[in-house]
């Protein structure tokens, strides 16, 4: 027994030797540096080696650069085809060339779109036929820097009443007024939204009464193709400023002889996007033929259903929610015209403040015809 006791003494007397090796301060200090040097070079390899799996951030904000790319690579294409003109551009004047060549921008590039150039403002509808074309050429046809062609407000009339809009600019002198304002006063009715002339007609007083009781205060309106601007002038009796889409009509210089009536024309066609910020007026006044003339491709026709959808859209961006919408007189020449006048209505969702349809009796060899007078109030919608 006392052997065994001397080996297991003798034993752990050599161990602690052992651990005492083991642990010496240059052996420690050289585990540390191995560490180091296999941490580093963990992570240089991690650092140098590709990707496999992107986070999904860095993923998301690749993907909206692509689609930002891709929008404006769209927008150059579409500016791109802009440049190439129909119908053979050598034979335009230089003038209407020079207008239609895009034209570079002064700072250069623009960083958000990738844009060098900025293309000139002219509708499509001027080259959609040679007729319409050669009208535009005509109108085109100066010298520049001088008086501008005596022609020119006919041919403008003609171009816009075509769709063609907007025209180009041109550099050349207005002549000023074509002749003296005839003494005729050119349509000028006294009575029209004062005395009651028919059952479908609404005085402007009876209308404002209206507006009054449904907390809609009217500062402010447009009256789509106003001639005269009658309504215009009977409003401003009542304090209400109306701006007036006018059309020259047969000559007749109408745009001219609203201004001399200290009025506000506007000459743009029925059929030509209002030039006005969304909800800016508080009375929308629809005359008698701007339903009928506000789709069409050419005034005088009657426009088709999407046409005339595309008109009351417009009528509704430009009307602020609880403004209203006067549909004065409308005539229809038939009930299916009128249904679908009356469905279109419904679906803006309009509170009718008045309402008024009916049967006109025709005079002499003329059919009866459908009319429709309404008050309508725009809702605020969410």
């Amino acid at each position: 027994m006392g052997s065994v006791s001397l080996n297991v003494a003798s034993s752990r007397r050599g161990g602690r030797r052992g651990l005492a090796c083991l642990c010496s301060p240059a052996l420690l200090n050289l585990l540390v540096l191995l560490s180091l040097l296999s941490t580093n070079l963990l992570a240089l390899l991690a650092f140098l080696s590709p990707r496999a799996h992107p986070t999904l951030p860095s993923s998301s904000s690749n993907l909206s650069s692509s689609a930002i790319s891709a929008q404006v690579a769209a927008i150059a294409r579409e500016i791109d085809a802009t440049r190439l003109v129909p119908h053979g551009g050598a034979s335009l004047p230089p003038e209407l060339l020079l207008f239609l060549s895009p034209h570079a921008l002064p700072l250069g590039r623009d960083a958000r779109t990738g844009l060098t150039h900025m293309p000139a403002s002219v509708a499509h509808a001027c080259f959609r036929s040679p007729p319409t074309l050669a009208l535009l050429s005509a109108f085109a046809t100066y010298t520049p820097r001088a008086s501008c062609p005596r022609n020119a407000t006919l041919l403008q009339h003609r171009l816009i009443s075509k769709g063609c809009e907007p025209l180009p600019r041109r550099r050349c002198l207005s002549r000023g007024p074509r002749a003296p304002l005839p003494s005729s006063n050119m349509g000028v009715d006294s009575r029209r939204w004062v005395k009651p002339r028919h059952d479908h007609e609404f005085l402007i007083d009876d209308v404002l009464r209206l507006a009054a009781a449904a907390s809609a205060k009217i500062r402010i309106g447009l009256d789509v193709a106003g001639g005269a601007a009658n309504f215009a002038a009977r409003m401003r009796e009542r304090g209400v400023t109306v701006v007036t889409t006018v059309l020259d009509n047969a000559g007749k210089p109408m745009n001219e002889f609203v201004a001399a009536r200290g009025l506000f024309p506007l000459l743009l066609s029925p059929a030509h996007r209002f030039p006005f910020y969304d909800g800016v007026f508080d009375l929308v006044h629809v005359g008698t033929t701007a339903l009928d003339e506000g789709g069409a491709p050419a005034l005088g026709q009657a426009g088709t259903e999407e046409a005339l959808e595309f008109f009351m859209f417009d009528a509704d961006r430009v009307l602020r929610a609880g403004g209203l919408l006067w549909i004065d007189s409308y005539i229809c020449h038939s009930e299916e015209r009128r249904q679908v006048v009356v469905r279109l209505i419904g679906r803006f969702g309009y509170k009718k403040l008045k309402w008024v349809t009916g049967e006109k009796a025709g005079t002499g060899s003329s059919k009866s015809s459908m009319y429709l007078s309404a008050v309508l109030q725009k809702p605020a919608r969410g």
